[in-house]
């Protein structure tokens, strides 16, 4: 019989939360909750990754973790299963989900590289507010309020106003002057798609958006590209929903892609700067695609291709 069990820290334990017709008691997740589990989705941060994967991985217990604590960890498998899913089966206990906009962002670029041999990437990213959180909605939600009714607007979880503002800063700052946003698309993007010497550059950026990422994607490829097999590799893609037709004004946005299973790929172009260039814009849902769903999706293809060998009576747990 399958079972979800819900756990989050000591302060939330004994929370009641009811969804679809069932309730759910939140337990503590400590060391020793694991043993009667199969599969752990870890979506609390890196420092509870660090401090219980591990006592997962010894109960038996497969971790497949939303954090970016392990994500570059050699032994560690990063998996989007459009793409890498023969990564699933070389895993030590842990598989990775990659970080929200590169999800997004290869959606549209991997079905283009399959096509025509990605040689080198700038992006720049429009990401929403629910990528911080529950209290960054609030806070651009607040801000729209007072500026309609002319109240001064306050500021706390970002530095600077994001309500009709764009801030062209996610994560810290490191010493090259990428932030630690810009630097995961490129590291998580050469380890997903097999490309270890892959030039990416991104700029990324919070957009006044309350769901769903958008990219913008310049590339160059090996091979000369044609707009009609461009567009045909992106329509037969899984992960992919081929919008692409300018004239008509039909093109991906945030808002038609929020709460959708595939991201959007339009604005196709061949690119005026790159020899073998490809311009395109990808919009895709953060929380689902690019979060919660590639978490899933991880899971539901180790079942059914029964690399998940399940334990008698043990439950899966979020």
């Amino acid at each position: 019989m399958t079972k979800l069990r819900l756990f989050a820290s000591a302060r939330s334990a004994g929370k009641v939360i009811e969804k679809a017709g069932n309730k759910y008691t939140v337990e503590e997740a400590k060391p020793g909750v694991f043993a009667a589990v199969d599969i752990a989705f870890f979506a609390a941060g890196g420092s509870v990754t660090r401090a219980l994967a591990s006592d997962a991985v010894k109960a038996g217990c497969l971790v497949i973790d939303k954090s970016s604590a392990l994500r570059m960890e050699p032994n560690v498998p990063l998996v989007i299963p459009e793409i890498n899913p023969q990564e699933l089966r070389n895993h030590q206990g842990i598989i990775a989900n990659p970080n929200c906009s590169t999800a997004v962002m290869l959606m549209g670029l991997w079905p283009l590289h399959q096509k025509f041999g990605l040689k080198r990437v700038i992006v720049s990213t429009y990401q929403s507010v629910s990528g911080t959180g529950a209290e960054a909605v609030r806070e651009l939600e607040d801000q729209v309020q007072a500026h309609v009714a002319g109240r001064p607007l306050t500021k706390k979880v970002y530095p600077y106003q994001i309500a009709f503002n764009c801030i062209p800063h996610i994560d810290t700052f490191g010493p090259d002057g990428y932030t630690g946003e810009e630097t995961k698309m490129a590291q998580e993007s050469r380890k997903i798609m097999g490309l270890p010497n892959l030039k990416l550059s991104a700029t990324t950026v919070r957009v006044p958006v309350v769901r769903a990422h958008s990219v913008s994607v310049c590339a160059e490829f090996e091979r000369p590209v044609n707009l009609a097999e461009a567009r045909a590799a992106v329509a037969a893609f899984s992960g992919a929903e081929l919008v692409d037709d300018p004239a008509a004004k039909r093109y991906p946005t945030p808002l038609d892609f929020a709460e959708k299973v595939k991201c959007g790929v339009g604005r196709l172009r061949v690119d005026t700067a790159f020899d073998n260039g490809l311009s395109f814009w990808v919009s895709g849902d953060n929380l689902w695609k690019g979060a919660a769903l590639n978490a899933l999706q991880n899971a539901e293809l180790m079942v059914r291709e029964g690399w998940l060998l399940p334990k008698a009576g043990r439950a899966a747990v979020s």
